[in-house]
C-alpha cells in the first residue's frame, strides 16, 4: 500500500466528514427536528446512526436493533480456526446512547412507506423523515434442495452470519475424525465477503494441520475459480497445506443429504463428514415487503448510488449487501457506505445537495494461517456518467501472504469496531 494512496484514502475520508460536519450551523431556524430512522445496527447501521449525531446533532436518531449484542462476522473465521474465542467477537452497543442515538431494542416487522411509520414486533409505531434501512443478508436456502432439513437436523449451516452456527462448525470440526473430510461449498458472485470461503479453508486446514493430519477439505467453488485474492491463497494453500485442500472451481452445490452427509453438485456427489454449504443470498424479506428489494431477479436493492435512497420507495435509503452495486459486500464498504448516507441525509435534510461523487475505500484482510494474513486494498470513486463507481489507480490485492499483514489485519478489525461503535 503505497504512501500516495493512503493520502488519499484519508483525504476523502475527511472531504465527507467535512461537507456534513456544518449541517446542524446551517439548518434553518424554527424548522421542525427531522427524525432518521436506522433498522439495523450491524456495521452499516450502526456506522450511519453514530455519524448522523456526529455530524448534525441537530437530527434525531433511532437505531431498531433486536439482538442485545454485536456480533462481528469479520474474524468469525478465526474462531472457526481457533486463532480467537468466540467472545472476541462479541462487542457491546453501550458507547452509541452517548452520541444521542435512541436505541430500541425490538425487531422491525413491517414499513409503512407511505405514511412513514416502522412497526416493530412489540407494538411500536414509529415515525420518521427518512429510513435507512440496514439488514444484512438472506439465505437462498431454497436453492439447495434438502439444506432446510439439513439445518434443522444440525448437519449443514452456512456460519456465514457470525452467531450459534460460527460455534456449532468449530464443535463439528473439533468432533471430526482425524482422516476426515470437511466440505465447504460456496456460491458465485455476487455475495457476501467472496474472499470468506477460502479463508475458511485456511482456517481449517491450519487447525487439522495441528491436530487432525490426516484430514482433508474439498472445496466446492459456484465460481470460475478463486475470486478474491486468488495468487495469495494458492500461494498459502500449496506453501502450509500441500494436498490437504483441493479447490473444485465451477461445482456448485444444489442439493444435499443429511442422512448420507452427501452434496450434489451440477457434476458430482460428495461425500464428507462435515459440510458447510453457503447458500447464494438475496436482500432480506423486510426490504421486499418495503418495495426496495426491485432488480429484475427479486434479489437486490436498487438505490441512488450518490444519496442512496431506493429508485422505488421515496425516503427509504438502503445500506450495506442489500445493495445492487458493483462495489463488494463486505464489512469495510458497509462502514464506508454508512457515511456517504448519513452526509447525503444531512445535507438533504438542510436543503442542500449531496456530494456528488463520494468515494468508497474497500479493504479486508484474510489468514491463511496463525500468523500470516494477505489483504486487498482499494478505492472507487462515483461516476455520474457510468452510475457506477470506478476502481481508481494503484491499490489491489497481496500476492504472497505475509507476517506483517496479520499484524494489520488484526489492528484493522480493531479501528473498525471502534468507528463503528465506539
Amino acid at each position: 500500500m503505497s504512501l500516495n494512496r493512503r493520502q488519499f484514502l484519508k483525504s476523502s475520508a475527511a472531504s465527507v466528514a467535512l461537507a456534513a460536519a456544518s449541517g446542524s450551523a446551517l439548518a434553518k431556524a424554527g424548522k421542525a427536528q427531522p427524525h432518521v430512522v436506522v433498522v439495523g445496527a450491524g456495521w452499516g447501521g450502526a456506522t450511519c446512526a453514530k455519524y448522523l449525531r456526529l455530524w448534525d446533532p441537530g437530527i434525531k436518531v433511532t437505531l431498531i436493533e433486536p439482538n442485545p449484542k454485536f456480533i462481528s462476522c469479520p474474524m468469525s473465521n478465526w474462531v472457526i480456526g481457533g486463532f480467537q474465542d468466540y467472545d472476541y467477537l462479541v462487542k457491546s452497543y453501550d458507547n452509541l446512547p452517548k452520541y444521542g442515538i435512541q436505541m430500541v431494542k425490538d425487531l422491525v416487522t413491517r414499513v409503512d412507506a407511505d405514511k412513514r411509520i416502522v412497526h416493530t414486533q412489540a407494538g411500536k409505531k414509529i415515525g420518521y423523515d427518512r429510513l435507512a434501512v440496514a439488514p444484512g443478508m438472506e439465505w437462498m436456502t431454497e436453492t439447495v434442495q434438502g439444506y432446510e432439513e439439513g439445518a434443522k437436523a444440525q448437519k449443514v449451516m452456512h456460519a456465514f452470519k457470525a452467531g450459534p452456527e460460527t460455534l456449532l462448525l468449530r464443535k463439528q470440526l473439533e468432533a471430526m475424525p482425524d482422516g476426515g473430510v470437511f466440505i465447504i461449498a460456496s456460491p458465485p458472485r455476487p455475495g457476501r465477503c467472496v474472499s470468506g470461503p477460502y479463508e475458511r479453508a485456511c482456517a481449517a486446514a491450519h487447525y487439522f494441520k495441528q491436530h487432525k493430519p490426516k484430514s482433508k477439505i474439498i472445496l466446492l467453488d459456484g465460481d470460475i475459480d478463486v475470486v478474491s485474492k486468488g495468487p495469495m491463497f494458492k500461494a498459502a494453500w500449496k506453501e502450509f497445506y500441500p494436498g490437504m485442500i483441493e479447490h473444485r472451481p465451477n461445482n456448485l452445490a444444489t442439493a444435499f443429504d443429511h442422512k448420507t452427509m452427501t452434496v450434489r453438485t451440477e457434476f458430482e456427489d460428495v461425500q464428507g463428514d462435515v459440510v458447510n454449504i453457503i447458500p447464494p443470498q438475496r436482500a432480506p424479506r423486510l426490504c421486499k415487503e418495503i418495495g426496495v428489494r426491485n432488480d429484475a431477479l427479486d434479489r437486490w436493492c436498487g438505490i441512488n448510488l450518490v444519496t442512496y435512497e431506493s429508485t422505488s420507495v421515496p425516503k427509504v435509503h438502503v445500506i450495506g449487501d442489500p445493495i445492487l452495486s458493483n462495489m463488494p459486500k463486505s464489512a469495510h464498504v458497509s462502514n464506508n457506505q454508512a457515511k456517504i448516507c448519513a452526509a447525503a441525509l444531512i445535507e438533504i435534510l438542510n436543503d442542500r445537495q449531496p456530494l456528488p461523487a463520494p468515494v468508497i475505500g474497500s479493504t479486508s484482510y484474510s489468514v491463511t494461517s496463525d500468523h500470516t494474513s494477505g489483504s486487498i486494498a482499494v478505492v472507487m470513486r462515483y461516476d455520474p456518467e457510468k452510475n457506477s463507481y470506478v476502481r481508481q489507480p494503484e491499490g489491489g490485492a497481496n500476492v504472497k501472504h505475509s507476517e506483517l499483514d496479520f499484524i494489520y489485519g488484526q489492528a484493522w478489525h480493531e479501528s473498525m469496531w471502534a468507528d463503528t461503535l465506539g
